[in-house]
């Protein structure tokens, strides 16, 4: 199974990066074409979350390590570290987004590679890192301003803030940002010479590609849904069966479905919320990207801890 899940993954990569320059092309070839955030949303809502709608699961999982047999006790503390998050974004919203990509880099890089590394060391948590800084570096650099506009609908409205944004922007430092992100890729990729690790480089400049051509939302939409979310699928697929891939991801469907069309509801009714205040495109931004927060904190925090009991 290990074996099909990379070779499956390999051929991911390629289509992927063939994908990203095919819509990167149809974007550059017809300037005016307009997808509408409502569209980004709904693939976020249904392929994009799915990947982390076995966090059920892994909760009672988490559960029977830690001896506890209610297993409302999971969903409860869940459910309170991601509103506790929300919460928290409303008070301290620069905090909160700096955290959330600062961690969100972390996450994206781990669950993108980790298929390909066999041993766990520092300098593997630093490769992780570094490369998933790409999806934060990459629209910065290229659609700068757009970016900065993102920031501020997310309620950031500290001038140092962004004043320290524009420093990095006017020196370059992005630039070397990326460049680093680059230089650790080809690092591990000398380090653990392999064929399949060429796919960290077809990554690369995969998120390259959309993030030139594309918006920032647009690009992250097909970035997280076909590329994070797919590849983390691929290895919960593994999961639930190791000796058949097709009824694993049978399994998977039905496994995921309840989670992910409750919390599919639980976007709508917030954006409906939200559509009362401000125009509909910002309301998707704010629930796209505080939801994903919210999403995101207690989805790394379960991993890790299940993580830290299988050692």
């Amino acid at each position: 199974m290990y074996s099909l899940i990379n070779k499956i993954n390999f051929y991911h990569s390629i289509i992927f990066f063939i994908f990203s320059c095919f819509i990167a092309l149809i974007v550059n070839r017809f300037e005016n074409l307009i997808i509408s955030p409502v569209v980004c949303l709904f693939f976020i809502l249904s392929i994009g979350i799915s990947h982390g709608a076995l966090d059920n699961k892994k909760g009672k999982k988490l559960s029977q390590l830690y001896n506890i047999k209610k297993s409302y006790f999971f969903y409860l503390i869940y459910s309170l570290i991601g509103i506790g998050i929300i919460i928290f974004w409303l008070f301290f919203p620069t905090v909160s987004l700096i955290l959330f990509l600062v961690v969100a880099s972390y996450h994206f890089g781990k669950e993108d590679t980790e298929f390909l590394i066999n041993n766990k060391n520092v300098s593997n948590l630093i490769l992780y890192f570094l490369k998933g800084s790409l999806i934060i570096v990459a629209p910065l650099m290229f659609h700068f301003v757009e970016t900065i506009n993102i920031f501020k609908l997310l309620l950031v409205e500290n001038e140092k803030f962004y004043l320290f944004l524009n420093f990095i922007e006017d020196n370059s430092i992005l630039l070397f940002a990326l460049s680093i992100s680059l230089l650790s890729s080809i690092y591990y990729f000398l380090k653990n010479f392999k064929i399949m690790n060429i796919l960290i480089f077809l990554d690369f400049f995969s998120i390259i590609v959309l993030n030139y051509f594309l918006t920032p939302l647009i690009a992250f939409t097909v970035y997280f849904c076909f590329l994070h979310s797919f590849r983390h699928s691929i290895s919960l697929i593994a999961e639930l069966n190791e000796k058949s891939f097709k009824i694993g991801a049978i399994t998977f469907t039905k496994k995921a479905m309840p989670l992910t069309v409750l919390t599919a509801i639980l976007y709508v009714i917030s954006l409906y919320f939200l559509s009362n205040f401000y125009q509909l495109n910002d309301a998707i931004l704010k629930v796209i990207f505080i939801g994903l927060a919210s999403l995101t904190f207690p989805h790394i925090l379960l991993e890790y801890l299940l993580e830290k009991n299988e050692k």
